[in-house]
């Protein structure tokens, strides 16, 4: 059975946080550590009842520890294993929520030679607020959490931080590295995208308030995510690049085709489009929910 005795959290917000929510709830944890730049989101943390303790040193918050969460921006992940390199316990795992895993792998190995101790992951889920009030107990339940091992991978370190997201109520899916980019790309950083140019191209237009004012649900609804930390889907954009920029040439050529139609006034190819995409969201989306 998991048992964690110090579990260290390094940035606590809604991932990390709501890591940490979960595996006290679930009693796999004796101890959690957070650690971040902002002392007043650490101390609301343990207000909140997120931590326990915290420390704004990385190489202190790790004395000691078992298990290792980083969820900090993919920009700075570099820049936090330079400051684990010579503090790691030699028995803690290191495992971490970026949403690109090729960028972190890299940045492991450059700093530390090898990835015995790092178990790379991505849980799928968050929402667009962030800071450790935004913590939520139930944001891994039943949602799914990627894990990319690498070759060198310690089965163990594998089989733990599987058990700990488990112990969370997440569903764990086992995927390489490169595949894992692919398929983000495709789902989680395009649908991204799209809604940052969206809302930029509305916002350039000059009858821009009255758009907005008028917005119906639908445009809400899909307009959601722009409302996502800028500088996270910055460094997630440059992370994932090559598997990003594929995609999105992809989905401009299909947005230039379907402009082609309506400049034709094609209906029966622009319905069979359309019916296309219904069906296929009906059968591969709404069945998985």
């Amino acid at each position: 059975m998991l048992k964690i005795k110090k579990l260290v959290i390094i940035g606590v917000g809604l991932i990390g946080g709501s890591l940490a929510i979960a595996l006290r709830n679930a009693r796999v944890v004796e101890s959690i550590v957070g650690c971040g730049r902002s002392e007043e989101n650490l101390e609301r943390g343990v207000q909140l009842g997120v931590i326990d303790s915290y420390s704004t040193e990385v190489a202190h918050a790790v004395k000691d520890a078992d298990m290792v969460f980083i969820a900090v921006p993919l920009g700075a992940m570099k820049k936090v294993f330079r400051q684990l390199h010579g503090h790691l316990p030699a028995n803690a795992i290191v495992t971490d929520g970026g949403s690109a895993k090729a960028s972190v792998v890299q940045d492991w190995i450059e700093v530390f030679g090898d990835d015995a101790q790092f178990v790379p992951g991505h849980p799928i889920a968050g929402t667009e607020n962030s800071g450790v009030e935004a913590a939520l107990p139930d944001l891994y339940r039943n949602r799914r959490i990627i894990v990319t091992p690498t070759a060198t991978t310690v089965e163990s370190h594998l089989k733990q931080v599987t058990q700990m997201w488990e112990a969370c109520g997440a569903e764990v899916s086992l995927m390489s590295v490169e595949h894992h980019d692919q398929v983000l790309a495709a789902t989680s950083h395009l649908p991204h995208m799209i809604a940052f140019g969206l809302v930029e191209t509305l916002a350039e237009l000059e009858e821009h308030t009255e758009i907005f004012k008028y917005a119906a649900g639908g445009f809400r609804d899909f307009s959601r995510i722009a409302s996502s930390n800028p500088e996270m889907w910055r460094d997630i954009c440059l992370s994932n690049g090559p598997a990003l920029s594929a995609v999105l040439d992809n989905y401009i050529e299909h947005l230039q085709a379907m402009n082609a139609l309506i400049k034709a006034s094609d209906g029966e190819a622009l319905l069979k489009s359309f019916r296309v995409a219904k069906q296929a969201r009906d059968d591969y989306v709404d069945g998985l929910s």
